[in-house]
């Protein structure tokens, strides 16, 4: 896809603000019998994935109101798990993005083509997997996470292992609670830093500070199938790299269940910032509970 198609969009710049398009090992763990009815109906965490650049002039705009939304300045009755990408397709533009890759500006055309869209912009928002908006556009944004389609989030429990300085394993157990079609899923794993600071020193946001959240730092695949039924017992185990710099406190990781194909999300849950490294954790929606003794946190500090 050359540049000519990329775009770098403002809230008022574009006639579409918003659309809505249409090694497993056998172990048991009680988690996935402990949601109540009443939490089935309610259904689990929304996913927003961010698509932004340091490089796009109004991707800031976006990233700011990303990172209200994960604060909770708009007290949304419905939780929400933020992740953000930064794209590399304008690195050539006078700046390049520390955070980039290629494998988000990948994932970013795999969205485009399951939403039948027409070109590759930033800042972008994929709300589930199923419908898009423009990053900066609150009240399209805020309206699209309100009515996204929720399902119960998985139930696994994670444990952190630091074996070398460059590297976090990552092992979870646990189980999937929705129940998926035909097409099967994967279930993916992000780990994602905050807190970030970037002086900008050229390009469209030449002299200007520059704070991320939520910010994907890796991707990986925990397992995948054609048939992933409810309760079934999952464990797999991921290995990250990390990067120079690396802060425990700052990061978290996000399980989600994706679907081959359409690339819906069916139910996602994540361990929030602080708490890699504090021993085995069961995390429900944006919740946690540290399941861990005294000498455990000490075993599994980072």
């Amino acid at each position: 896809m050359g540049r000519s198609l990329f775009a770098c969009f403002s809230k008022r710049s574009s006639k579409t603000s918003s659309s809505d398009i249409n090694k497993s090992t056998a172990t048991h763990d009680a988690a996935a019998d402990d949601l109540t009815a009443d939490e089935l109906k309610r259904g689990g965490p929304v996913v927003v994935e961010l698509f932004s650049s340091q490089g796009c002039a109004t991707s800031p705009e976006a990233e700011l109101l990303f990172s209200r939304i994960g604060r909770g300045d708009f007290n949304l009755e419905v939780p929400v798990i933020l992740m953000a990408y930064h794209v590399d397709y304008w690195d050539y533009n006078g700046w390049k993005d520390p955070f980039a890759s290629s494998q988000w500006t990948v994932r970013q055309k795999e969205y485009v083509e399951s939403l039948n869209l027409d070109t590759m912009f930033t800042p972008q928002v994929v709300i589930q997997g199923r419908s898009q908006c423009i990053g900066n556009d609150e009240e399209g944004l805020i309206s699209a996470i309100t009515s996204a389609t929720r399902y119960p989030p998985p139930a696994f429990q994670a444990t952190f292992e630091r074996r070398t300085p460059e590297s976090l394993q990552v092992t979870l157990k646990g189980a999937l609670r929705a129940k998926l079609d035909g097409r099967g899923a994967d279930i993916m794993v992000a780990l994602y830093e905050s807190g970030l600071v970037t002086d900008c020193r050229n390009g469209d946001n030449k002299d200007r500070i520059l704070a991320n959240d939520f910010v994907v730092r890796k991707l990986g695949k925990l397992c995948s199938g054609d048939k992933l039924p409810p309760k079934k017992p999952i464990t797999g185990t991921l290995d990250f790299g990390v990067w120079e710099g690396f802060n425990s406190a700052k990061c978290g990781i996000v399980v989600f269940v994706q679907q081959h194909g359409s690339h819906h999300v069916f139910g996602s849950q994540r361990t929030p910032e602080a708490q890699i490294g504090y021993g085995p954790q069961w995390f429900f929606g944006i919740l946690t509970t540290l399941c861990c003794s005294a000498g455990d946190v000490a075993g599994w500090m980072l």
